[in-house]
């Protein structure tokens, strides 16, 4: 007896775009995203997308009698079973909409949480996806949430199926959410040790960072040689990955490559990826890859800024920026750019995919983390041999003589190779 495969969940897309605001994205573009993130999700099927335009917010259904009507009626007629809206709903607007629908609801930070759930490889992955939806869910109790199970919502998180409990179900979040955190604390304190450890080595880090889909992690794979997953889809990485890579100057760094960054990121996912996102701000330079082919490429990198900022990374901080995706440009607008980017210290035009310019940017990288070096006299005992082991493994040492009082040694060092020597 042959089994018929599980049928994609049928999902349309919607855009609402307030008419009279003009601090809100391109709507076709946000739409775009929008369907993008939804493919993200494999068990889903995206039958159709709309914008839909907004004279005013109603307070609790979102969208006006009309168009819920209209909107009624197309959803029976395609069958849909799940509507994802592309902003943030009220817990009241979303019960209000799956009753009005018949449909489950999920908004675009509920949409986010499912696909971080989705990607999330690593215990520490999984931990902050699952405080991050907690803490969302938390906000949403016009429902029992009862024990902790995945009762409603699209396709996992969101859900419960009555307005008893709140009270309970409300300490229950809150428990779990302590015990996400102590697990966390633990976890977070192995990444400062490994931290610890690579400043003691001491290698550079380097962190790619930039919009969801811009190659970093195509990138990764160019510099390092490895096969972390690199696909055209949002957040197709999601864990953060770190090797090591000898630059053409013989120099060793870590490379990093973080979460892809989106326009209005959930706070519950800054908050809870913070001590992941936190690599980026013990990084000696970070490398912001933009998919300079994208349209609103611009506005993506705002974007990302100013979710650096939020992270506390300084505006002085070494920062170069790396205009991915050339191949996917006419030949004309390659040259436009490599002409433009030729200009400037810090910007560099590059494929991922043929390796153009990748020449260049190491060379760059390598020059940037390149630190002036000064001469220095040392005299170390001879009973603390460590440190004058240390320096031969460093390779800072230019002349050794033995005294009476232990060995002297002639150094040539870097500022920091001389605060690790110091602290040792």
């Amino acid at each position: 007896m042959e089994i018929d495969p599980p049928r994609n969940t049928r999902a349309w897309v919607l855009h609402p775009e307030l008419k009279f605001d003009n601090s809100r994205r391109d709507p076709v573009a946000a739409l775009d995203e929008a369907v993008a993130l939804a493919k993200a999700m494999p068990e889903m099927e995206i039958v159709g997308a709309d914008i839909i335009a907004l004279r005013s917010v109603q307070s609790g259904v979102l969208f006006g009698k009309g168009k819920i009507a209209e909107l009624k009626a197309l959803f029976e007629a395609e069958e849909i079973e799940l509507v994802l809206i592309d902003g943030a709903l009220t817990p009241v607007q979303q019960r209000n909409l799956e009753e009005e629908w018949g449909v489950k609801i999920l908004d675009r930070t509920g949409l986010i949480l499912e696909i971080f759930s989705d990607r999330a490889r690593t215990r520490e992955g999984v931990l902050q996806v699952e405080m991050a939806a907690l803490s969302y869910q938390r906000t949403r109790l016009v429902r029992a949430w009862t024990h902790l199970e995945r009762q409603r919502g699209g396709l996992g998180f969101v859900g419960g199926p009555g307005e008893t409990q709140i009270e309970a179900d409300r300490r229950a979040i809150d428990d779990a959410i302590t015990r996400i955190k102590r697990q966390l604390s633990k976890v977070v304190k192995t990444r400062e040790l490994h931290r610890a450890s690579r400043k003691k080595v001491p290698f550079p880090v380097v962190a790619l960072v930039g919009y969801t889909n811009a190659g970093k992690s195509t990138l990764f794979n160019r510099l390092t040689g490895a096969t972390v997953m690199a696909k055209d889809m949002l957040f197709a990485t999601l864990d953060p990955t770190m090797r090591s890579v000898e630059l053409p100057s013989g120099q060793e760094i870590i490379l990093s490559d973080t979460v892809g960054f989106i326009s209005e990121l959930p706070t519950e996912l800054v908050a809870a990826f913070r001590a992941t996102l936190e690599e980026v701000l013990d990084a000696d330079l970070v490398v912001h890859v933009r998919d300079i082919s994208h349209p609103n490429t611009v506005e993506q990198a705002r974007n990302v800024a100013t979710i650096l900022e939020q992270l506390g990374v300084a505006d002085d901080a070494p920062m170069i920026e790396v205009w991915n995706k050339l191949d996917l440009l006419p030949p004309a607008e390659q040259e436009a750019l490599l002409e433009k980017a030729a200009r400037k210290d810090d910007k560099f035009a590059v494929s991922a995919i043929t390796g153009q310019g990748i020449d260049d940017l190491l060379d760059a990288i390598s020059a940037t983390l390149t630190d002036p070096k000064t001469e220095r006299e040392l005299l170390i005992p001879f009973s603390d041999g460590r440190k004058r082991a240390w320096l031969f493994q460093e390779g800072v040492v230019t002349h050794e003589d033995q005294t009476e009082e232990g060995f002297k040694l002639t150094v040539l060092w870097t500022a920091r190779q001389e605060k690790n020597f110091r602290e040792m």
